[in-house]
C-alpha cells in the first residue's frame, strides 16, 4: 500500500501524466466537431437531399479513414520506445515509415473507393439527386485522404515523443479551419455541398502540413540520421506492419460488436434502436475522455520500456490508473443521477426517451467495467504488444456473441447484458495477459514476433 501511495504522490509523474492527458482529452473531444459543423451548415441549405448527401458521403469517407486508424496506434509505441532510448535515427525512420505507409494505403484506397462507393450507394438505393450529390461530395473528399492518413501517423509519432500539444494543435487547426471554410464556402460563396467537401480537404492538408512542421521541430532535439538502405529491406518493415495488422484485426472485432448491437436493436423496433444509439453516445463521450489518459499511458510506458526504467513504468500505470478509475466513477455517477438530462438533451421524442431511461443503468455501469480495458490498451500499445491486444479482443468476442444469442428472449436487456459481458471479458483477458507478462518479467523483453525494431 505504501508503494502505491508513494507512486501516487510522485509529483513529476502526476505532471507528466496530465501534460499528456489534458491535451489529448481536448483533442479527442474536438473530433466530432467536423461532422457536427458540416451538418449544421449544410442543414441551412434549401433541400433535404443536400444534407443527406453530406451525411452519406461523409459516412463513406469516415469508414475508409476509420479503418486506417491503426496508423496512429501502431506508430506511437515504436516512437515512444525510441524516444526512451534517445535514438534519433530510429525516430526518424519510424516517422518516415509511418508516412510512407499512410501514403501507400491512401493511393490503394483511392483506387478502391469509387467502386466501393458505387456498391454502397446501390445498396442504399437513394434518389437520383441524393446519389449524384453524395458521389460528388465523396469524390472531392478523396483529395484529402493522403493528408488524413499522414496526420494519423504524425499524431501517433508526436504522442510517442511525449508531445501531446502537437496532436492538439493539428486537430484544432484542422477542425477550426474546417468550421471557418464551411461558413465561407457554403453560406457566403454559395458553393453548396461541394463547398463543404472542399473545406474538409483544405483543413486536412493544413493539419498534415502543420504536423510535418511540428515533427521537424521535435527532431531537432534528437541527434541521428535515417538509414535509407534499411527502408529497402523487408526486415525493417516487418515489425511496424505486424503491429498494424494486429491492431487492425482488433479494431474490426470491436466495430463488429457495435454493428451487431445496431442490427439486433433494429429488430426490436425503431424506439429501441434510437434509444440504444443515444446511450452509446454516452459511451462515446466516456471513451473519448478516458482515452486521453490511455494515450498518456502509451507514451509514458513506451518511454519507460525503451529506457529500461521499471520505477517509471510502475508510477505511470498507478497514477494514470487511479485517475482513470476516478474519472470512470464520475461518469457512472453522472449517468446514474443526471442521465435523464443527458437523454433529454438529445431527443424530445417521448417513446425514445422512455426507452432510453429504462436502460440507463446499463450505461452507468459501462464506464466502471470498461475503464481497465482502455488503460491496458495504452500499456500494450506502448509496449508494441499488439498481438496480445488482438487475441484478448477475439477471446472476449466469441463467448459474448454466444451469450447474446442465448439471451435473445430477454430482448434489449439481453443485448445490453451481453455487451456488458463483452466489455468485462475484454478487460479480464487483457488483464490476464498483463499479469502473465509481469510474472514472467517480459515487459522489458522485446515481443518475440517483433524481435527488435530494426530501425534501431
Amino acid at each position: 500500500m505504501s508503494a502505491l501511495l508513494d507512486a501516487w504522490q510522485h509529483r513529476p509523474t502526476q505532471r507528466r501524466v496530465w501534460n499528456l492527458a489534458a491535451p489529448m482529452i481536448l483533442s479527442n473531444l474536438s473530433v466530432p466537431l467536423v461532422a457536427l459543423v458540416d451538418s449544421a451548415v449544410v442543414g441551412h441549405l434549401p433541400h433535404a437531399h443536400q444534407l443527406a448527401a453530406v451525411a452519406v458521403g461523409g459516412s463513406l469517407y469516415t469508414l475508409l479513414t476509420w479503418a486506417m486508424g491503426f496508423l496512429r496506434m501502431g506508430t506511437t509505441g515504436f516512437a515512444a520506445q525510441a524516444a526512451g532510448r534517445a535514438d534519433g535515427g530510429a525516430l526518424r525512420q519510424i516517422l518516415l515509415q509511418g508516412l510512407l505507409l499512410g501514403g501507400g494505403l491512401a493511393l490503394l484506397l483511392i483506387l478502391l473507393a469509387l467502386p466501393f462507393a458505387s456498391l454502397a450507394l446501390s445498396l442504399m438505393q437513394p434518389s437520383a439527386a441524393l446519389d449524384a450529390l453524395a458521389r460528388d461530395y465523396f469524390q472531392i473528399r478523396l483529395f484529402g485522404l493522403p493528408a488524413a492518413l499522414a496526420s494519423y501517423a504524425l499524431i501517433g509519432w508526436l504522442l510517442g515523443t511525449q508531445n501531446a500539444r502537437g496532436p492538439l494543435a493539428i486537430l484544432l487547426t484542422c477542425n477550426l479551419l474546417n468550421v471557418a471554410l464551411d461558413l465561407l464556402f457554403v453560406l457566403v460563396l454559395q458553393w453548396g455541398v461541394a463547398g463543404a467537401a472542399w473545406a474538409s480537404v483544405i483543413a486536412e492538408w493544413s493539419g498534415a502540413l502543420l504536423g510535418l512542421y511540428l515533427a521537424r521541430q521535435t527532431l531537432r532535439g534528437y541527434a541521428g540520421r535515417i538509414d535509407w538502405a534499411a527502408l529497402r529491406r523487408w526486415l525493417h518493415w516487418r515489425p511496424l506492419l505486424a503491429v498494424n495488422r494486429d491492431i487492425f484485426i482488433r479494431t474490426l472485432a470491436l466495430q463488429a460488436v457495435f454493428f451487431l448491437i445496431t442490427v439486433q436493436g433494429t429488430r426490436l423496433g425503431d424506439a429501441t434502436v434510437a434509444a440504444n444509439a443515444l446511450l452509446l453516445n454516452g459511451l462515446l463521450l466516456t471513451a473519448h475522455a478516458l482515452d486521453g489518459l490511455a494515450h498518456a499511458v502509451e507514451a509514458l510506458c513506451g518511454h519507460a520500456l525503451g529506457a529500461g526504467d521499471r520505477p517509471a513504468l510502475r508510477r505511470s500505470l498507478i497514477v494514470a490508473g487511479a485517475w482513470s478509475l476516478l474519472a470512470s466513477l464520475g461518469f457512472a455517477l453522472f449517468f446514474l443521477l443526471a442521465g435523464h438530462w443527458f437523454i433529454a438533451l438529445q431527443t424530445d421524442i417521448a417513446p425514445v426517451r422512455a426507452t432510453a431511461l429504462a436502460y440507463l443503468p446499463y450505461l452507468a455501469l459501462l464506464p466502471l467495467i470498461a475503464v481497465s480495458s482502455y488503460l491496458l490498451d495504452g500499456l500494450f500499445i506502448g509496449a508494441t504488444r499488439a498481438r496480445e491486444m488482438r487475441d484478448a479482443m477475439l477471446l472476449a468476442l466469441l463467448p459474448s456473441l454466444a451469450l447474446g444469442w442465448w439471451l435473445q428472449p430477454l430482448g434489449n436487456h439481453g443485448l445490453w447484458l451481453a455487451f456488458l459481458a463483452f466489455m468485462a471479458l475484454r478487460s479480464l483477458c487483457l488483464g490476464g495477459y498483463a499479469v502473465r507478462l509481469s510474472r514472467q518479467d517480459r515487459w522489458f523483453a522485446t515481443p518475440a514476433s517483433l524481435a527488435r525494431h530494426p530501425a534501431t
